[in-house]
């Protein structure tokens, strides 16, 4: 008869990243520009996101499993930027609701519950928390307890301390994140440049008159597919802006200025959004794609007074 193996395998060391956002953006913000709010200042998270990846990888020993990133949006909508992070590989976004105030609701929880749940199913046997919170504390010494180490980080405060002392205290490591680490990532917000009242901005029409049409070449024996009018497609570029400015809010739309590139994310969103309005798809139309853009821009740059906008093709 075999006899059973008893003793442990042992266990592949891997690793998980969780991000308090919201903590990690107000608390670098003021370290670096003294802001109160994050209206004031611009992030580019996809390379910040990157850069702490790769911190990570260079003091935690293991393979990563994901990154999981807290933030919160408007009745859980996402904005702009959250949907670009989305897409990124090894990084799964969390939301959480924000409310009328400004103030995250669901947040906490969400990151509690994961450290719980990653520790208690094994899938880690480390976790980088970046967070600041108390109420962290006995999500981290449950984790402790089905024996994942926390590794706690934090960002440089500009005096004092921005985390609280329990979860400094209860954390197996912990490292603060330094200014410079921080600072290529972040940058004030543009203020508009208001137009000056004189100045009539020029129609859609009249910046649209002097666009030559791309013609799609037909191959000989073949018949040209008659693609949709400029003018109905623009239509449609303007409807989805506006339902996006009802939907999604101002804010969120003002992420997307000064334009006229839109992120990848969005381009393909906004796309899937006219051709189900067209009922008829815009792929084989290249020329279509650009007046779609022309319309959305066209739109939103009434939204905020700045006139009339041309996409970049």
């Amino acid at each position: 008869m075999a006899i059973p193996d008893l003793m442990p395998h042992p266990v592949a060391a891997k690793y998980a990243v969780l991000v308090d956002v919201g903590y990690l953006y107000a608390a670098a913000g003021e370290v670096l520009l003294g802001a109160k709010e994050r209206k004031e200042y611009r992030v580019a998270a996809d390379e910040l996101i990157q850069s702490l990846q790769k911190h990570a990888e260079e003091r935690t020993s293991g393979e990563l499993l994901r990154i999981y990133w807290y933030d919160a949006a408007r009745d859980r909508v996402p904005t702009v930027d959250q949907r670009v992070i989305a897409q990124l590989p090894w990084v799964k976004v969390r939301l959480g609701n924000l409310n009328a105030r400004g103030q995250q609701k669901g947040v906490d929880a969400q990151i509690r519950s994961d450290l719980e749940a990653l520790a208690r199913h094994h899938a880690v046997t480390d976790t980088i928390l970046l967070a600041g919170d108390e109420d962290m504390v006995p999500a981290v010494e449950a984790a402790q307890a089905y024996g994942v180490r926390i590794h706690l980080w934090g960002v440089e405060p500009p005096y004092g301390t921005n985390q609280a002392e329990r979860l400094v205290w209860e954390s197996d490591t912990v490292e603060v994140i330094s200014a410079d680490f921080l600072r290529p990532f972040f940058s004030r917000a543009p203020q508009p440049v208001p137009v000056t009242p004189p100045v009539v901005a020029p129609s859609p029409a009249q910046v649209f008159a002097g666009r030559t049409p791309v013609k799609p070449h037909a191959k000989p024996g073949q018949v040209a597919k008659l693609g949709p009018s400029r003018p109905r497609v623009e239509d449609v570029g303007e409807h989805v802006a506006q339902k996006w400015i009802l939907t999604r809010g101002r804010d969120n739309i003002r992420d997307l200025l000064p334009g006229p590139i839109l992120p990848t994310v969005i381009d393909t969103e906004l796309l899937i959004e006219a051709e189900k309005e067209l009922g008829h798809s815009l792929r084989p139309y290249p020329e279509a794609r650009v007046w779609l853009r022309d319309g959305f821009w066209a739109r939103v740059y009434r939204e905020f007074d700045l006139g009339v906008g041309v996409s970049s093709k």
